[in-house]
């Protein structure tokens, strides 16, 4: 199984529009962080999860050149806005509608009202998005695996926690972005994870966030060989917030590929 770090910054990215901190001006590359998405290949099968508004800009860097489904873990703007340029995809489909799965209560309400011109079985016009909308199911069976889903607390929403289980290898990796806190449930469902993906925006409390001492607290719990803290905000530099935490906990940076 390998998982591609589209982008890993938080909602207003880093750099920042009119800032100038050291995190801002930083020349370490991983300090330049996209909006927060992952792709997944689990014994072939590919999985795009959320679309960050630089979506075409991350699948031309990182060559991703085929999709299978989408999953929306919520409908924040800066994990939905790209999903338009999923139309590559259809395309790559024979023209066909590319399955979405998401919340019934927020992902595909919040897909209707933005993209009401690309619910259906085909796109509308040659080149355009279509979304076959689908709930997603706590446990998808799949031939590659399986891919199990928890609802994490993320203001006045949930979000989707995803776990991912490779059939061939029985590798297992965990993805918990945007949340407040990991619940009992979820963090059950992630033990045995080899790597786990938190939400780790800033030092400094936020309400619908973890912190940094939050997620790794969180990390403890799961206890998974290795950690990565993702939606990064410009109050944490890449290099400082890696000499600061355990052994087994570590920032993810845009680019980074992990082979489990």
């Amino acid at each position: 199984m390998e998982v591609i770090f589209l982008g890993t910054g938080t909602s207003q990215g880093v750099p920042m529009i009119a800032c100038d901190c050291k995190v801002c001006a930083s020349d370490d590359p991983r300090d330049r962080r996209a909006r927060s998405s992952i792709h997944v290949v689990m014994d072939g099968l590919h999985v795009q999860v959320d679309a960050s508004p630089e979506f075409r800009v991350q699948c031309l860097r990182e060559n991703i050149n085929r999709m299978d489904f989408f999953i929306l873990t919520h409908g924040h703007a800066d994990h939905i806005a790209g999903m338009d340029d999923l139309r590559r995809f259809c395309d790559l489909r024979g023209g066909t509608a590319l399955p979405v799965y998401t919340t019934r209560e927020d992902g595909m309400a919040r897909i209707r009202s933005i993209f009401p011109y690309a619910i259906g079985d085909r796109p509308a016009a040659v080149g355009y998005a279509a979304f076959d909308l689908r709930e997603m199911p706590a446990r998808m069976e799949l031939p590659q695996g399986v891919i199990e889903s928890v609802p994490l607390p993320h203001g006045a929403l949930n979000t989707l926690g995803l776990v991912f289980t490779e059939r061939s290898s029985g590798r297992k990796f965990v993805y918990y972005t945007d949340c407040k806190e990991v619940p009992a449930a979820a963090i059950e469902l992630a033990r045995g994870a080899g790597v786990v993906v938190l939400d780790g925006l800033r030092p400094c409390p936020h309400p619908s966030h973890m912190t940094t001492a939050e997620a790794v607290a969180v990390a403890r719990q799961i206890g998974a060989p290795q950690t990565y803290l993702t939606h990064l905000t410009h109050l944490v530099g890449h290099e400082e917030l890696a000499s600061q935490l355990p052994k087994n906990v570590a920032p993810a940076h845009d680019g980074l590929r992990v082979v489990l």
